[in-house]
């Protein structure tokens, strides 16, 4: 038996499976008898005792599990209390896309690629630090522009926007006609022309 490589079997089907597992499941997992799988486990149970582990491996009625230690708690709770990032749904991708490639843009260029107002859309990325406001081009009123954050960036795995795959001219038209789509057709007036009311 390669006793290092059966220790690490056992660690990943422990870590893995997130439960309490039998002795006898373990064996056969491991295709050791069960005593020998019982030495794998008091010595990896020995090892976790250590102060420098966080985790613990206990025995409960035959079976055995992973778990944390008591004095982790701390640690833990604060990791539960933060806020989940959100998850983007396919406008904010697409807004934030155009926001990426041709930045900085105002709102009104967005919508013009679109098709459809992207207010929503825009605040939800600020409010998730994926975009923010660049300033305003000194033109009438005075129209913010909007640019991506560093927070793009790590989100995405890039160091700089240089990295972001190139993009055919074609999408941006697949966008705009998908977000058009988009529109219900309680949009439209009498005349065939859209709302834009409703579209806020």
């Amino acid at each position: 038996m390669d006793k290092s490589k059966k220790m690490a079997e056992l660690e990943a089907v422990l870590f893995a499976m997130g439960t309490s597992i039998e002795r006898e499941k373990l064996a056969a997992a491991l295709e050791l008898s069960t005593e020998e799988v019982t030495g794998l486990l008091l010595e990896l149970q020995k090892e976790y005792a250590k102060k420098k582990h966080g985790i613990s491996l206990i025995e409960l009625s035959g079976s055995w599990q992973m778990c944390t230690k008591k004095e982790m708690y701390p640690a833990l709770i604060r990791v539960a209390k933060t806020p989940k990032k959100q998850a983007l749904t396919e406008v904010l991708l697409e807004t934030l896309s155009i926001v990426a490639y041709k930045q900085p843009i105002t709102r009104t260029e967005i919508e013009a690629i679109r098709g459809v107002s992207c207010s929503h859309a825009i605040n939800k990325l600020v409010e998730y630090g994926l975009i923010c406001e660049l300033g305003r081009l000194d033109l009438p009123g005075r129209p913010l522009v909007f640019g991506t954050t560093e927070d793009f960036l790590r989100n995405f795995g890039i160091s700089s926007l240089d990295e972001l795959p190139a993009i055919e001219e074609d999408k941006v038209e697949r966008f705009k006609h998908e977000a058009e789509e988009e529109i219900p057709k309680t949009n439209v007036d009498s005349e065939g022309q859209q709302n834009p009311e409703d579209l806020q």
